[in-house]
């Protein structure tokens, strides 16, 4: 066991550790807005430009998508630029589907559920591109759009009316 000085056990001890045993509450469960579900003909998009594991955007963005697809919307989601890191199969260390950290294939995971539920995804292949990642690396079922597509995707999808989440990184 490492020596502390008395600086540091002091510093230690000063608070009682846990402060709260495992199971106590922290936050209040009161939920503000209603339960929503889609109403006929509902359509929920959802746009990525964030970078796997570079932050939550992109993971968050998918469980959302998902939410909304259990909520009764038809749901897709469009990555694009360095979004469309997300979608590659081809993910692991030392070995693909190998996850060299807890959590490496969450989004991966999470992207073949969504699809399995009936979530549609699409993926830029000029984001590909600057990364040098390919076609063939994509997830099964994730559908490879034309770079012009983005632009046309948003287009179509408001004009359907639907609920836009629109996530960015840089």
């Amino acid at each position: 066991m490492t020596e502390l000085t008395d600086l540091e056990q002091a510093s230690l001890t000063e608070i009682p550790h846990p402060s709260l045993p495992d199971g106590s509450s922290l936050y209040g469960e009161t939920k503000v807005f209603p339960d929503y579900k889609a109403e006929e003909g509902e359509t929920y998009f959802t746009l990525v430009h964030g970078i796997a594991h570079e932050s939550s955007v992109s993971f968050v963005a998918v469980l959302q998508a998902t939410r909304a697809l259990r909520k009764g919307f038809e749901s897709a989601i469009y990555f694009y630029g360095p979004g469309s890191l997300n979608c590659l199969a081809t993910r692991g260390f030392p070995t693909t589907g190998n996850s060299a950290f807890p959590g490496e294939h969450n989004i991966n995971n999470s992207l073949k559920t969504f699809i399995a539920e009936g979530g549609k995804v699409f993926c830029c292949r000029f984001g590909l591109s600057l990364h040098g990642a390919r076609e063939e690396d994509l997830i099964e079922g994730v559908i490879p759009t034309h770079p012009l597509d983005v632009q046309d995707a948003l287009i179509h999808y408001t004009r359907k009316g639907a609920v836009i989440n629109s996530t960015y990184m840089f």
